[in-house]
């Protein structure tokens, strides 16, 4: 049995402009998955630690930081935990690449096969005493000149029992990755023959089988937008030998503090910005990225300052935005014409609004009469026909409700038949 803890795409020492002052926060927390991803695979006790790409934001970083992550990889060596890293499309190996400015294997104090980076010019590395061999498939530009694994199958190699990759790039989606700087398909996957394909680039967490070839992106530890809802995760990955017969295991496990959320909040249901706020600031938490989106029929009566709003709400999350996706109580333009369905049925409603409008006007608390024949009347005056307006008019019904549910058909009615689509 092999057990190994698969990460990447941690992006140590992204500058996230535009977080403004919160970005340190945000570079804090990526260190800090980075750091309970260690703790983790100390805890589980993994043979293998595989950082497949993209370890570092860009490959200009202080030295300090990259001592920190040097002494996480010293931590690892210590617990007998093996690590192998490939450069990224961010940390690229190119000439000035971090992996050739630092050391981390003598920063970690360890010796080359306790802490490896594989490269073009160290394609693999061999574990004789895991039986474990790992191939990483890596180009010293960003932009690749072919697919990483084109040509590559292992399956005669006898050098060892279990056969690991590694890669950095996009699986091929058609008319979605076509563009990438690092792509490669099913297919090439599937003919490698490996046990394990360890991939990043990815920010969310995917997992596939080509062939007999198990794949997986472990996504992101933290995100690195904060917008990114399948982050935050690492991939504990277990392989046995059944009687011959590879088996892998892929269990994901929470790193991460950041979390994603959504919310539609249908407006027509709100009475007031306090209201609103309040109903909000239930969500709060340090650690939620909180987007916003208000639908529905905005009340005629609702007076929303979304500014104040964000301000008011912007301290209780990591992040908050809202906007208004809501449709205006009245819609504007010109009044239909009687001759058109649209305006048959505004003018048989608004006809019967009025005869209770009056008549509420003339006998307070008095029944309101609600015979067909106003409507009737009304109708025809417009040249249309009264079924609708017939319809509505009931006298088992108190006026004040008719008149606000009529004011809310007409609300409804001229939106859907001009078109728009309403949430209820």
């Amino acid at each position: 049995m092999l057990r190994l803890l698969h990460t990447a795409d941690v992006h140590l020492g992204a500058r996230h402009t535009d977080l403004g002052e919160r970005a340190a926060v945000l570079r804090e927390r990526q260190f800090a998955a980075f750091r309970a991803t260690v703790d983790l695979a100390m805890v589980e006790k993994v043979d293998l630690f595989l950082i497949a790409g993209d370890l570092f934001d860009s490959n200009t970083q202080p030295r300090r930081s990259v001592e920190r992550v040097a002494a996480e990889l010293g931590r690892l060596a210590r617990a007998s935990i093996r690590t192998v890293i490939i450069p990224g499309t961010h940390d690229v190996y190119d000439g000035a690449s971090i992996y050739r400015s630092y050391d981390l294997t003598n920063m970690a104090r360890a010796a080359s096969d306790w802490v490896a980076v594989l490269t073009p010019y160290l394609p693999e590395i061999v574990f004789p005493s895991l039986d474990t061999i790992v191939y990483g498939r890596v180009f010293d530009t960003k932009r690749s000149p072919r697919s990483p694994l084109a040509g590559l199958n292992v399956k005669a190699d006898t050098r060892a029992t279990w056969k690991i990759g590694m890669v950095h790039g996009a699986l091929a989606i058609p008319g979605r990755t076509d563009a990438d700087a690092v792509v490669f398909t099913e297919e090439e996957i599937a003919a490698t023959g490996l046990d394990y394909l360890a991939l990043g680039h990815w920010h969310s967490a995917v997992e596939g089988r080509a062939g007999s070839v198990s794949y997986a992106y472990s996504g992101a530890p933290e995100p690195v937008a904060v917008d990114q809802d399948g982050a935050g995760q690492v991939l504990l990955v277990t392989l046995d030998d059944r009687a011959g017969r590879h088996v892998v295991t892929i269990e994901p496990k929470r790193v991460g503090q950041t979390r994603a959320e959504k919310l539609d909040l249908d407006v027509s249901g709100v009475h007031s910005q306090p209201e609103l706020i309040e109903v909000l600031a239930r969500h709060a938490d340090a650690n939620l990225v909180f987007s916003v989106r208000l639908t529905g029929l905005f009340p005629d009566d609702l007076d929303l300052d979304l500014e104040e709003v964000d301000r008011a709400l912007a301290p209780a999350f990591l992040k908050f935005r809202i906007r208004d996706a809501s449709i205006p109580a009245a819609p504007e333009g010109l009044q239909a014409p009687p001759d058109t369905v649209l305006g048959a049925f505004v003018g048989a409603i608004e006809a019967r609004i009025a005869e209770l409008e009056q008549a509420s006007g003339a006998a307070p608390g008095a029944a309101v009469e609600s015979s067909g024949t106003s409507e009737t009347e009304a109708s025809v005056a417009a040249g249309r026909s009264t079924g609708a307006s017939a319809a509505i008019a009931s006298p088992e019904v108190d006026p004040a409700e008719e008149l606000a549910d009529l004011r809310e058909v007409l609300r409804l009615g001229r939106h859907l038949l001009e078109g728009r689509q309403v949430t209820l």
